[in-house]
Formats: structure tokens, sequence, C-alpha cells
């Protein structure tokens, strides 16, 4: 894992707006390996929030397996590894990866499992945490979810992002008006609206570069406003290129 200057190690976060389950490109997922140091980093997919479902497994072992690093996965609903060995092993991760699906499912498993706590300590250890939409919504205080069928707010998350996520933020009807309300009414705090086709990283809870594989996606930051107003500002995104 790589450390800053000071021997201390880097807690860091991103938040994707596409990569290997929904692009071709494979741009995504090639700028987050980007920022592991070492020869074959070891890059772990939590599937938790889909229910482990195989054919997204499969399909991240056919992405990343291609790739200079080297990728396993964490089932939990078949659980096969002892407290120990649990802990061990996501301590020992470079990158892990948490794929989308339902945020309120995913958060109470992990809780279960106790793999809440083992977040945070790799976290702190310096394990690069991500993941698409209910992998981006899970490292916030708060998220923006279709957990529950229609569009609301879920003020719960493991806080280690302050403030709220909203992915799929131009990808599906009713998402900005919805989230942009929420943080207006106070229920979620101010946070970060994710395109699909951005990448965000984070060190230490501060936006450290913004990149997208679509010229026009943007990440924004969303706060309340004046009234019953949410005020958005659109941050301005590196484009990544094949």
């Amino acid at each position: 894992m790589s450390r800053d200057s000071g021997g201390a190690p880097p807690r860091r976060l991103a938040l994707l707006g596409g990569g290997f389950s929904t692009d071709d490109d494979g741009l995504l997922d090639d700028w987050l390996l980007g920022h592991v140091r070492g020869p074959r980093p070891k890059v772990c997919f939590v599937p938790t929030a889909s229910g482990d479902a195989s054919a997204y497994t499969e399909k991240f072992l056919d992405a990343f397996g291609t790739r200079e690093c080297e990728p396993s996965v964490l089932s939990l609903f078949r659980r096969e590894l002892g407290d120990e060995a649990l802990r061990a092993f996501l301590l020992s991760q470079d990158v892990v990866y948490v794929g989308g699906g339902n945020t309120a499912n995913l958060l109470a498993v992990w809780r279960v499992h106790g793999v809440d706590r083992l977040m945070r300590e790799a976290y702190e250890r310096g394990t690069l945490l991500c993941g698409i939409s209910a992998g981006a919504n899970c490292w916030a205080e708060g998220s923006h979810t279709d957990s529950f069928g229609p569009l609301t707010y879920l003020a719960d998350g493991l806080g280690l992002l302050p403030g709220s996520v909203c992915p799929h933020y131009d990808g599906e009807p009713g998402r900005r008006d919805s989230y942009r309300a929420a943080v207006a009414g106070g229920v979620l705090p101010a946070g970060w609206a994710v395109e699909d086709g951005v990448g965000a990283l984070f060190a230490d809870g501060r936006l450290v570069e913004a990149v997208t594989r679509r010229p026009e996606a943007r990440l924004y930051r969303v706060q309340a406003g004046a009234g019953d107003e949410a005020h958005e500002r659109a941050l301005d995104c590196r484009v990544l290129r094949a």
C-alpha cells in the first residue's frame, strides 16, 4: 500500500460512476489502479449489495483477471472464512471494490458479519476503498437510494466520507430533483452527486481528483441554499483518454 512522505498511510476513497460492470473501455478501472503503487496490487471485489450475484462476480474476474493485479472476491452469503481469516484477508488488500445493488441491505449484512468495522480498519491502514452505486453510497454518512423501491434518502452509512452521496445523478429519472430536495430539506447533509462516467478520489475526506470518461459528465457539490432550495456546483473533471 502506498504511503505519504511522512510514513502514514493515506486514507482514500473513490466514488465511481461506472467501471467494469457498465463500461467497455475500462478507463475508470485503469484510472483507479493507477493510484495503487507496486506490482500486482491485490483487488478484492465485494458484491454484497447484489446478494453475491454470480454473473456480477464473473464479470469482475473477467475484467480484472487480464490486468496487472491479483483479483479476488469476498462472498458473505456463502461465507467460508472465520473471523480472524476474514480480517487478515481484507487487511491484506490494496483495493476493496464494492459493487452496486441495495445499499440498505449491504450495510445490514456487513454489520452482521463485522465487515463494517473491518472496512474502517482497512481504510485507516491505507487500503483504497471504492465502489459504484451502492458501493459508492456506503462510505458516506448518508445517501440517496432506491433500496426501498421509490427514490428516497438513507441517513445511514459508514461515515468514512463526510456528508452524503448520490449516484446516477444524470442516469435515472428523478435522481437530481429528489436528491436536491433531500439536501435542501436537511434530511441529508451536503454531499457529492456523481454522474455516470465520473470518478472522484478523496483523501482524508477531501476531494483530490475528479475524472470522467464522458466529456459532458460532471461531479457536483450539492448544498442547502436559501429557503427550500439546494445549490449545486459543477466541478471540473479531467477527461480520460484510451
